[in-house]
């Protein structure tokens, strides 16, 4: 199934995308779970509870979607564990030896922004760098999983834009600062479950463009730490919850390794695409 949260009066509402329409599930059943993290809460019944009432929605639960304006998908998450330097091209070009573990920083809520909601590049910089990222949803939580059952855990994934305000980024060997300016995290619009993908994510093209230029292309194939093995990793750490999200690194091509870099600016169209899921779209705009 294809999943996204939208905005629905003052808040925001669950609904099943199919094709072009997007299937209000309240207006179908009022009893069924308000958000996502609750869906991934109530575990397997309540999915097959959804798509019960997906095949039974009347004319009017149904929403074209592209009149539907996306709201992020999870909301506050647990956890926003980002993994670093994933990818051995992207390593190479921002000068780094092939890590032989993850690197891991946070993503912090405020600075998340929905599908279509503005990219801020700061007054402070103009080093605004994309980033093209599968994200994990986990779904099962739990502690010192193994590899081999990990991918158990997982509920479905989603798109997320690992937006980066390089020189910040560069003043410490922590990444936090760089990576958690406000309004530099697009995520969503949709969370594809796990039966509609390949096991891991694994073998999906994912790609940046910017203005409708190719910026990033490669495949998840190429993440030197798969799907199984950060969520086997981050488990030896923290116990991982329902609803936690893990962004799992970017391919080569980002703005700061061109020449001259091709950092983002007020006016441009960032779109970010993932092969099965679909397409994260988001303007840049300058901070008032």
């Amino acid at each position: 199934m294809k999943l996204m949260m939208f905005s629905k009066g003052n808040g925001s509402a669950l609904g099943l995308v199919e094709g072009n329409t997007v299937i209000d599930l309240a207006v179908v059943d009022a009893s069924l779970p308000k958000d996502l993290k609750a869906l991934i809460a109530g575990g397997p019944s309540a999915l097959a509870a959804v798509k019960a009432a997906a095949a039974k929605a009347p004319a009017s639960a149904k929403l074209a979607l592209a009149n539907v304006k996306p709201a992020l998908p999870i909301a506050a998450p647990p956890k926003f564990i980002c993994v670093g330097l994933n990818y051995l091209a992207h390593a190479k070009e921002g000068g780094h030896a092939p890590p032989t573990y993850p690197s891991f920083f946070p993503r912090f809520d405020s600075s998340l922004v929905a599908a279509g909601q503005n990219v801020i590049r700061p007054k402070c910089s103009i080093q605004l760098d994309y980033e093209c990222e599968l994200t994990i949803v986990i779904g099962k939580g739990g502690r010192h999983i193994s590899e081999a059952k990990a991918l158990d855990h997982v509920f479905g994934y989603t798109i997320f834009n690992d937006v980066s305000v390089r020189d910040f980024q560069r003043k410490t060997t922590q990444w936090t600062a760089g990576k958690n300016f406000d309004g530099t995290g697009p995520l969503g619009p949709v969370v594809v479950t796990v039966d509609e993908l390949p096991p891991g994510a694994s073998g999906l093209n994912i790609m940046t463009r910017v203005n409708g230029e190719t910026l990033q292309s490669s495949n998840t194939s190429d993440m030197i730490f798969s799907t199984a093995k950060c969520i086997a990793v981050l488990s030896e750490i923290m116990t991982l919850e329902p609803g936690d999200l893990i962004a799992t690194g970017t391919p080569s091509g980002v703005a700061h390794a061109r020449k001259p870099p091709t950092w983002m600016k007020h006016g441009d169209t960032v779109e970010i695409e993932i092969e099965k899921i679909g397409i994260l779209k988001n303007p840049v705009v300058d901070e008032a």
